[in-house]
């Protein structure tokens, strides 16, 4: 029989189930679910709408209890998907009465880019949640589809693993309050049709155009055009205001997106920037929040020799 978190976690708890198939996902989140529901804990189920139909043809009328969202459409840029578990533990969670969340950020097809920021995600929720009131996510993983080096990450960023029905603590899991970064490693080089902008405060208008132009030339929309050159003014505005006063934009095309990168000599100390709302009289975080509300993937990586912000916007 799967075992299952207890309905009361002490601090919160973060799972990898291990799946393969229809009915191994259906044996490792129903019952999952359907205690959540027993015991009245609300339950927020991020994951691929067809799944969402398995489980409900299980669970019947208790599928009512559950709150469905698409993690496709929400989490297409995984930066995106700790502000809205916050917000679900905010609104649900109190003492007396945990809240319990599935959320499958990997599926078969993601990109190589895309799967390293998902792993990145998934290290950084033990960070996000480090100090908030205990609740449990479990987060699925296809075992017949995923590449093994994916499976192994998720042994890194999961304190806890379910496999048909046998649950154990992971010995490689790497935790972001004492262990460094698994996945900061340097992004792949661009290809080689890139122009570059040294910038300052007086080029910004100058570095708009710049990209305006590249993204005409890179078949983007208007809007898609309009929503990158945001992105870019507000992380270049940061390397002017915070980084030294000046920075370095390259732009470059792969496949179907358009790339631009902005480089400074910066430090970035929190690793959870641009992946918490601002609140109100936040001086910091706008502009990395920002780029990554408008652009369909964001990549950050800090060392002392400085930051590198990579936006990738598809065509």
């Amino acid at each position: 029989m799967l075992m299952t978190a207890p309905s009361k976690p002490k601090a919160f708890r973060h799972e990898a189930l291990f799946y393969r198939g229809e009915e191994e996902f259906i044996a490792g989140i129903v019952p999952f679910i359907r205690d959540a529901v027993i015991a009245g804990e609300p339950v927020l189920a991020a994951i691929h709408p067809e799944k969402a139909g398995w489980i409900k043809a299980e669970l019947n009328g208790e599928a009512e209890a559950v709150q469905f969202v698409d993690m496709p459409a929400l989490g297409h840029n995984p930066a995106r998907i700790i502000p809205a578990w916050r917000e679900f533990v905010a609104e649900n969670l109190s003492d007396g009465s945990p809240v319990r969340g599935i959320g499958e950020p990997i599926w078969p097809g993601r990109s190589g880019d895309e799967l390293v920021e998902c792993q990145r995600h998934e290290w950084l929720l033990n960070l996000a949640f480090a100090g908030s009131p205990a609740w449990s996510l479990l987060c699925p993983y296809d075992a017949e589809a995923l590449p093994p080096e994916v499976l192994d990450a998720a042994c890194t960023t999961h304190p806890h693993l379910v496999d048909r029905g046998n649950t154990r603590t992971s010995d490689v899991y790497r935790d972001p309050l004492t262990d460094p970064d698994p996945f900061n490693d340097p992004l792949p080089p661009p290809a080689e049709d890139v122009e570059e902008l040294i910038f300052s405060r007086d080029d910004l208008p100058d570095l708009r155009h710049f990209v305006s132009r590249r993204a005409e030339n890179a078949g983007l929309g208007d809007l898609e055009t309009g929503d990158l050159l945001v992105a870019v003014n507000e992380v270049a505005t940061n390397s002017v205001r915070y980084a030294g006063g000046r920075g370095t934009l390259a732009i470059w095309s792969e496949e179907d997106r358009l790339l631009c990168e902005v480089r400074d000599h910066g430090v970035l100390a929190d690793p959870l920037v641009g992946r918490e709302r601002p609140a109100p009289g936040w001086a910091r975080g706008r502009g990395l929040w920002l780029a990554n509300q408008f652009c369909d993937l964001v990549q950050i990586r800090s060392t002392p020799r400085g930051n590198v912000v990579r936006l990738h916007t598809t065509r």
